[in-house]
């Protein structure tokens, strides 16, 4: 990994930087952090050169260090702490957005999966020799920026496919199975991300999926390591949380608008989230902002 990890200290300077290589963003952070950050992992594929961090999702934890990939094929809300990372040793690492056009092309090349248990979205893997060039050879674009429209889509398609074929490629394949419980889920992710601030019964969620309910919350937490009403609860926290800072919306306010009839009880549950009450953490990270880390 020392190669790739040059070629990101060289070209991130500190925090998150985006690059000109299409859902390629890399990772430079010099200090551990002192709390565990709330995030929203869409798909995608993150890739660790130098560092290590602690990822929570529900009840479940994920470590990854060098060597490490960490994948996500659906939309989950997680809680991230960089462990390892020092001024001379700072923590280096990758993100590359999967494209889920390109992703359902190649899955309708590739067998059919067998009936299966739908598994969580969200999985550490073990860099190979074949995927650490390809990761490589993508990176090392950032020094030849003339190369990045023709040779990015190219490289990317391969790694795409290379993670559809290897360790973690039937969870990755499955939202995409028409007839799969977790394509099903992946519906109930995004209806519940598009009706976030309002409330909703179970009733009206596995009918909006067409499951039954034990069905549906059964499936939902092997997925999410959470329940709809739970995962409902942090996104909701996580856009009121953009509200205050991004948009200097106050608690009351920003609690209404992302769906709570209770001030108080946002309040209360946006403390045991983010450990601070909404204005005090607003101001905090409105001068000393903390970006998404992958």
């Amino acid at each position: 990994m020392q190669e790739l990890a040059a070629i990101l200290a060289r070209h991130a300077t500190d925090n998150v930087i985006s690059t000109s290589v299409p859902g390629l963003t890399l990772y430079h952070f010099s200090r551990r952090q002192s709390a565990s950050m709330p995030l929203i992992y869409t798909p995608m594929v993150c890739v660790m050169a130098q560092g290590e961090k602690h990822v929570a999702l529900g009840n479940r934890i994920f470590r990854y260090a060098a060597n490490d990939y960490l994948i996500s094929s659906l939309d989950l809300p997680v809680t991230g702490t960089i462990l390892r990372s020092s001024e001379k040793h700072p923590y280096l690492s990758f993100s590359l957005a999967i494209e889920q056009v390109a992703l359902s092309e190649m899955v309708l090349n590739l067998p059919a999966l067998s009936a299966a248990e739908p598994a969580c979205a969200l999985a550490i893997g073990k860099v190979d020799a074949p995927l650490y060039d390809a990761f490589l050879r993508l990176v090392r674009l950032l020094d030849e920026p003339a190369m990045i429209a023709t040779l990015a889509p190219l490289i990317t398609r391969e790694i795409f496919y290379r993670l559809l074929r290897g360790q973690h490629g039937s969870m990755l394949r499955q939202p995409f199975a028409d007839s799969g419980r977790t394509a099903q889920i992946a519906n109930a992710i995004r209806w519940i991300r598009s009706h976030f601030d309002e409330p909703f019964s179970s009733e009206t969620l596995a009918e909006a999926v067409h499951m039954s309910i034990p069905s549906l919350n059964r499936h939902f937490r092997a997925v999410t390591a959470m329940s709809p009403l739970q995962y409902q609860k942090h996104i909701r926290l996580q856009e009121a949380r953009r509200l205050l800072i991004a948009e200097g919306q106050d608690a009351a306010t920003a609690a209404f608008n992302v769906g709570y009839a209770s001030p108080s009880q946002f309040s209360r549950e946006y403390v045991r989230a983010f450990g601070a009450p909404p204005r005090a953490d607003a101001e905090r990270l409105r001068y000393a902002p903390v970006s998404a880390v992958a």
